[in-house]
């Protein structure tokens, strides 16, 4: 489909702000998955115009060094590095960050303190933080966060309890002239993309849609699960008794997640008949998942392992090259502005004129 200048000039503007934060072509960033979003794959998305992120993980400092001269190798272009603010090395890790010479470093996993985003800052770096709530938004702007990112419950992995749409309208209309916004968690086309531009958003964090990429190291099986998903097969985990917490996953259902729950009826069951303290149950739940993302990314075991995996996996309908994936979304927004401009110039005059 052929595409009006207009449509180019009208995406230019609308995340403007985003690109020039991130210093790329698009303002599109790559969600930090573990042992997903690892140099190949980074590097992969940065030389398509966007903007990849290396998940630390549960990475010691050297490994982390080394991920990151393997993204160098592999791109001159701008990329970030997501450090998880409970690592207990977190300091050591945004050291090698500053080493490194990193221009952005991305702070997940807990409400990182004013401290460690003075520590990314201080060598220069440009701190992004994850705002789940309008008034943890405000405490991170307070503390020095550059940029924050708001990810809805529709997304992947570890997620909170909102959302996307509507941590859009709480947080956006207040924060998206302060600070960039980048918005993450359900989005797997342009046109979606575009309306999150329109409310203020600097930017978008894709993650499931780039877990195809032919770039990505994950296993065959583990992508061939993601193509035949739907939507409503990545599932939050189940928690079985508030009185033992289980911290909300989303994740393509499979024989592992059923397991999950028989582990923790087994489990509380034993607690109740006095065979184990509530600590010791409460590690045994939290352990059994201990390895699984590994086991099904990277052997490949998508039975057992964990799926993590967000709504807009119903999106993800083949394996694609990452900018195949960037400019497929990109082809959507202009398609959406276009149609848009051509519907607006088929009204009567005295409606145009008002609009």
């Amino acid at each position: 489909m052929s595409r009006t200048r207009q449509a180019y000039q009208d995406l230019d503007r609308l995340w403007r702000r985003g690109r020039e934060f991130l210093g790329c072509e698009c303002a599109v960033l790559g969600g930090a998955m573990s042992w997903v979003s690892e140099r190949h794959l980074v590097a992969a998305i940065s030389n398509a115009g966007g903007f990849g992120v290396i998940a630390c993980g549960s990475m010691p400092p050297d490994l982390l060094a080394a991920e990151i001269e393997g993204a160098k190798a592999l791109t001159d272009k701008p990329f970030g590095v997501n450090l998880i603010t409970m690592h207990p090395q977190l300091d050591d890790l945004i050291d090698v960050c500053g080493a490194a010479g990193v221009g952005h470093v991305v702070l997940a996993g807990g409400l990182p303190t004013s401290a460690a985003i003075k520590r990314a800052k201080d060598f220069g770096a440009k701190v992004i933080c994850f705002a789940p709530a309008p008034v943890l938004a405000k405490k991170l702007l307070r503390a020095g966060a550059d940029a924050l990112v708001i990810e809805g419950a529709e997304a992947g992995g570890h997620i909170g309890p909102v959302s996307t749409s509507v941590l859009a309208q709480e947080i956006l209309p207040e924060m998206g002239d302060k600070v960039p916004v980048f918005v993450a968690g359900g989005i797997g086309r342009g046109e979606a993309m575009l309306s999150y531009l329109e409310m203020g958003a600097a930017g978008v964090q894709l993650g499931t849609r780039f877990v195809c990429a032919h770039e990505c190291i994950a296993h065959p099986k583990f992508k061939q699960a993601f193509i035949r998903a739907s939507a409503r097969d990545a599932v939050v985990s189940v928690q079985i008794d508030p009185q033992f917490p289980v911290i909300p996953v989303r994740a393509i259902s499979n024989a592992g997640t059923e397991r999950f729950m028989e582990v923790q009826r087994s489990v509380i069951e034993k607690f109740h008949r006095g065979e184990m303290d509530q600590k010791a149950a409460q590690l045994e739940i939290e352990h059994f998942w201990a390895g699984a993302l590994r086991r099904a990314v990277i052997d490949g075991d998508v039975e057992n392992g964990s799926l993590m995996a967000g709504q807009s996996v119903g999106m993800v309908t083949a394996e694609q090259s990452a900018r195949e994936i960037i400019d497929d979304i990109i082809a959507q927004a202009l398609d959406a502005l276009d149609a848009r401009r051509t519907h607006v110039a088929a009204m009567p005059g005295e409606i145009q004129g008002a609009l």
